[in-house]
Formats: C-alpha cells, structure tokens, sequence
C-alpha cells in the first residue's frame, strides 16, 4: 500500500511541478530573466573552457538539475504533508 501512494504521489507532485513551470514561463518575467540569463552564462562558460573541461561543466550541470528535481519534489512533498497536519489540526480543534 505505501509504495503504491507513493508511486501515486510522485506522479501527482511531477504533474504539478511541470504545470507550475509552464505557469512560470507564461506569467513570470523574472523566472523567464533569469533562465534566460542561466542559459547565457552557461553557453559563455561552454564556450570558454577548455575542451577537455566541457564534459566535467555538462556533468556539473546535469547534478545541478538532479539536485534541484529532487529539492523541487521534496518541498512540494513537505508542504502537502504541512497541509494535511493543519488540516487535521483545524479538524480537530472545531469539533
């Protein structure tokens, strides 16, 4: 039962996350700045490292996103779980 609610949850939290990007990327001026200023430095710092340093700033860049993923689904995750406490919190002190 648990690792069916989380497989269930994961997805849930995934389809959320990628909706709230797309909700960045139209209404957010400054999310879409600063991604677009990301990307710029990173293609700058590309371009200027040596060649044999360009694999080890792809691999540096793809933990960062790895990390950021799983920091992105662990705060959604908490903050369900926050929500649920207050919930049951509320629940209980009206009745």
């Amino acid at each position: 039962m648990h690792n069916s609610l989380e497989v269930l949850l994961d997805s849930l939290i995934q389809t959320r996350i990628e909706s709230l990007y797309g909700e960045l990327i139209k209404n957010n001026f400054s999310y879409n700045q600063f991604s677009s200023e990301r990307n710029l430095y990173f293609k700058q710092l590309h371009e200027g490292v040596p060649e044999n340093i360009q694999k080890t700033l792809f691999l540096y860049d793809d933990a960062e996103l790895s990390v950021q993923a799983i920091l992105e689904r662990e705060i959604y995750l908490q903050g369900f779980k926050d929500a649920l406490h207050l919930h049951n919190e509320l629940h209980i002190t009206l009745d």
